[in-house]
């Protein structure tokens, strides 16, 4: 990324800038690229104070400085701060929505507070596991076995996408109850026609993995293996097939760079700010692609779980997200986070996800010094951990076990300076810096996540204890009424009618006598 420190302001002549143009700013929107991306808007002390996003980076981010363009109040208040501007070019539009999304998100610039409206993010759903696996948007991703990709701002971008992305890899969008013929898109070419037998659910599957792979930003590797499929098929002289996959090829190659939504194959990390930061502070000899962080959650020691949340290359990944439940019920957050560690970094484990580049553990120096003895304990001596404090927002590092090195002119230069303890060093940061936005992000998405999970198996446990006292109602019976009703609090407001269409008349007297 192009950095330039502007800070006197000075009017120029030229009619495509106007008077809050300084002249540094000026040669370097010169060399803005015309390709798409994501742009940061910084004020005179460096602070990333708007993200955007642009087709054409050159076109978009020239515009705010023109003089005939007009602006509303907000705006002109931020173009009037602007000093400096950087950006990263990315490889389609859709991924610059994700980087906008993700930008956004940890750096909270404030005029993206202002000038935004209050809209959710959009994901893309395909549970792929589904005996009739469909695609769709959602604004809320939920634990239900599905595969998410996002988040991205613009739902009809996103929309857009998959609707030229089903030409190419046809599939479903809902299910039809009762269904039994073919519907009309499939004889547009939009549908796999699972309900007639048109195609079968392994092919079809395999058709959603190449879908999942253009959505991850492989559409090269995607192509190649429909190039190597189509020459398999000509030279076994099944011509039909050899034509279909020519066709399929020939559209995923037109589709060109709009509908690519990688948000980190074409990511070049050295470009982040908040990363560039990190490397710098504790001296790491490269840049952190994988990032784990990590929280604990739970009642007085029931329901106890932890989660395991994954940033690459600085952003979100959310199917790398795990969640752990320990093994033993223990009101001991020291405790829970040994455990969790110490599962992560089995030998099982490590070969299934790999070693990350970093760990950032919720909490202050108890919860960071379990972690690093699970470390130890598992040979693993080599990685990276620290901890962020809550209160302070301090970055926690034991002294001689972490690997880290710490450059005090870094520190300084950021503003910020350290105190010690006989064990640890606490480093404090001014709290609008963008590691420490980075750090935020990564562990209030590992809080938000484990907290998910505690609540879904609380509300497990609640249902159960209810429903498992009534005489008579067994497993499947609970899963009837609680698909019918939705919830144990639908069960107690169902009528006695109700009740007995799904478990007959005597039950249901039994029922509504224990359930008040």
């Amino acid at each position: 990324m192009i950095r330039v420190n502007a800070y006197k302001h000075r009017s120029v002549s030229h009619p495509l800038y106007n008077n809050y143009m300084t002249e540094a700013l000026q040669k370097k929107l010169s060399t803005l690229p015309k390709e798409p991306g994501v742009y940061f808007h910084k004020d005179a002390a460096g602070e990333i104070i708007y993200v955007g996003k642009a087709a054409v980076l050159r076109n978009r981010v020239r515009q705010y400085f023109q003089q005939s363009r007009t602006r509303d109040p907000k705006t002109e208040a931020l173009v009037a701060e602007i000093i400096d501007t950087d950006w990263m070019v990315v490889e389609s539009e859709l991924e610059a929505l994700f980087l906008e999304a993700e930008m956004i998100r940890r750096y909270m610039p404030r005029f993206n507070i202002l000038l935004r409206d209050d809209k959710a993010l959009s994901y893309i759903r395909i549970d792929y596991d589904s005996d009739y696996p469909t695609v769709s948007t959602t604004r809320r991703p939920l634990d239900d076995g599905a595969r998410y990709f996002g988040p991205y701002f613009s739902v009809a971008a996103v929309r857009q996408a998959l609707k030229l992305l089903r030409r190419v890899f046809p599939f479903a969008t809902r299910r039809v109850v009762g269904q039994k013929r073919a519907n009309l898109h499939y004889h547009l070419g939009l549908d796999p026609g699972l309900e007639e037998g048109r195609t079968n659910l392994q092919e079809y599957r395999a058709n959603l993995r190449k879908l999942i792979s253009v959505i991850e930003g492989k559409r090269a590797g995607v192509a190649k293996e429909l190039e190597k499929d189509m020459k398999i098929a000509s030279k076994s002289q099944n011509f039909e097939l050899a034509a279909k996959l020519r066709n399929q090829l020939n559209s995923l190659q037109s589709l060109g760079k709009h509908v690519i939504f990688s948000d980190k194959e074409f990511l070049d990390i050295s470009k982040d700010h908040a990363l560039s930061e990190l490397v710098d502070l504790l001296s790491l000899p490269k840049f952190p692609r994988r990032i784990e962080g990590y929280d604990i959650s739970h009642m007085q020691g029931t329901n106890v779980v932890a989660s395991m949340v994954v940033f690459t290359n600085g952003v979100s990944d959310k199917s790398e997200y795990r969640k752990f439940k320990t093994r033993k019920e223990h009101n001991d957050d020291f405790y829970n986070m040994h455990e969790t560690i110490s599962r992560r970094l089995s030998e099982k484990n490590i070969k299934q996800w790999g070693r990350p580049s970093l760990f950032l553990i919720d909490g202050g120096k108890g919860q960071l010094d379990a972690a690093i003895r699970a470390r130890h304990e598992a040979g693993q001596d080599d990685l990276l951990f620290i901890g962020l404090a809550k209160r302070e927002e301090q970055i926690v590092i034991k002294k001689d076990l972490s690997n880290v090195n710490l450059n005090i002119d870094v520190l300084h230069k950021l503003g910020g300076f350290t105190t010690e303890t006989d064990d640890f060093i606490l480093v404090n940061l001014p709290h609008n810096t963008n590691l420490v936005k980075l750090l935020q992000r990564i562990r209030d998405e590992s809080h938000r996540f484990a907290v998910t999970y505690h609540s879904t198996l609380k509300n497990r446990q609640q249902t159960a204890s209810i429903l498992d006292e009534v005489p008579g109602i067994g497993p499947v019976t609970r899963k009837r009424l609680i698909r019918e009703f939705g919830s144990t609090r639908g069960v107690k407001a169902a009528s006695q009618n109700e009740l007995s269409k799904i478990v007959g008349s005597k039950k249901a007297v039994v029922l509504r006598q224990y359930l008040g």
